[in-house]
């Protein structure tokens, strides 16, 4: 299967812009035929994995943890890592393309990552540097990933 890797903010409010817009993201890539990589836990990561799953999409969390508890409840395969912040790379690394929505320093050093991978990196309301391909709506990914 086919995986897009979605990156951001761990602290996204459930009735925020961000929130919608990676449920939203999650529902298009999921339609599409593609399976979703991310950091697994609560924020960006549980809605784009809760719009996958209710159009019957595959999610897949690279936890930092090594029990897995701290998956959000639409994550279909944890992979269980025990690394923290550093299995970064992992997550990006697992992916076509990048998604970044908004996010903190986890995300910038993941799209960091995406960058020295040479893996396209698509944001929305994120970290404004070189590379990073803004997007304003989540059908914008398609152009990216067919």
């Amino acid at each position: 299967m086919r995986l897009i890797s979605v990156i951001g903010g761990s602290q996204i409010e459930r009735n925020s812009d961000e929130y919608r817009f990676a449920y939203e993201l999650g529902k298009v890539i999921a339609k599409n035929g593609f399976g979703i990589v991310c950091g697994g836990r609560e924020g960006i990561m549980e809605a784009v994995c809760k719009g996958a799953k209710e159009e019957k999409g595959v999610t897949i969390g690279i936890m930092p943890s090594i029990d897995g508890r701290d998956a959000n409840p639409y994550v279909d395969i944890k992979i269980n890592t025990g690394l923290g912040h550093a299995r970064n790379p992992i997550v990006v690394a697992s992916g076509e393309i990048v998604v970044a929505i908004s996010g903190n320093y986890g995300t910038l050093s993941e799209i960091a990552y995406s960058k020295i991978f040479g893996k396209t990196v698509l944001g929305y309301k994120t970290h404004k540097i070189e590379g990073v391909i803004q997007i304003h709506k989540p059908e914008d990914v398609l152009k990216y990933i067919k």
